[in-house]
């Protein structure tokens, strides 16, 4: 195995305020960050971009974009002037050729991106682009799309998924973060990690097909597609492992899982 190879990291972002709070999940993405090699820039594929087309963005300077509504003032100021990677976008575009990826310069990193980037890497110092998903796509094309850019980690890329395994918002405990998780989501999530330790791909890729807990865990895909980009960067023999654990207001899975 290559020891230089750069892990790959599925997060569970979960609320942007993560971005200013002192709490156990901000605390490990501060040690994930401390405990791998430095990269040479990260790509992002991020929930928040989710749209009908494949695009990756190719400005020098991506903008900060706070993509929320009803949050304290105090989060509208958060700034990640992290530079952007023309060269890496271009890179991108022809490693997933021939799928047409379009360079956006219009976009920037969303907080699926700098609410966790902020915490791993507070610097803003090493260049980031993100990757969106297209919405009209299954999901085994996802999965595709992770298995070209597997080449990316030896290159020095830290290649990071950001959304959450479990995420509802209608079962979601507003205002009253401290409660006991959904036994369908305790259920669902369990089950996800079993999957990604074992290596069935194919059973994350066909999530649909588990049950009414993956249907209650999972009511829109864009938050869980972010994982399966990183499932398929695993290569034979490698580890998974999980530094982030836990749930938020019920029905949001923060759990973290490291390829590598």
């Amino acid at each position: 195995m290559n020891i230089n190879l750069m892990p790959s990291i599925f997060l569970g972002h979960g609320n942007p305020m993560n971005a200013l709070l002192d709490n156990d999940y901000v605390k490990s993405w501060v040690a994930i960050g401390a405990s791998i090699p430095r990269p040479k820039a990260i790509l992002c594929v991020s929930a928040h971009w989710y749209l009908p087309a494949t695009l990756v963005t190719a400005m020098p300077w991506p903008r900060t974009i706070h993509d929320f509504g009803g949050f304290p003032q105090e989060l509208y100021e958060v700034e990640y002037p992290a530079p952007g990677d023309v060269n890496l976008a271009n890179r991108i575009k022809i490693l997933l050729a021939p799928i047409s990826v379009g360079l956006d310069r219009t976009w920037g990193l969303d907080h699926g991106t700098w609410s966790v980037l902020c915490r791993l890497f507070p610097k803003a110092d090493i260049p980031v682009v993100q990757l969106s998903i297209d919405e009209r796509q299954p999901p085994a094309y996802h999965y595709e799309i992770g298995k070209k850019l597997v080449s990316l980690r030896d290159e020095g890329i830290l290649i990071i998924g950001s959304g959450n395994i479990v995420h509802n918002l209608h079962a979601y405990a507003w205002g009253t973060r401290n409660v006991e998780p959904y036994d369908w989501a305790v259920r669902f999530e369990r089950q996800v990690r079993k999957l990604l330790s074992a290596g069935k791909d194919s059973h994350l890729v066909e999530y649909e097909k588990l049950g009414d807990d993956a249907m209650l865990s999972v009511p829109t895909p864009d938050h869980y597609l972010p994982l399966l980009y990183i499932a398929a960067l695993r290569r034979k023999d490698e580890s998974v492992s999980f530094p982030v654990q836990g749930f938020d207001g019920g029905s949001i899975s923060m759990l973290a899982a490291q390829v590598g």
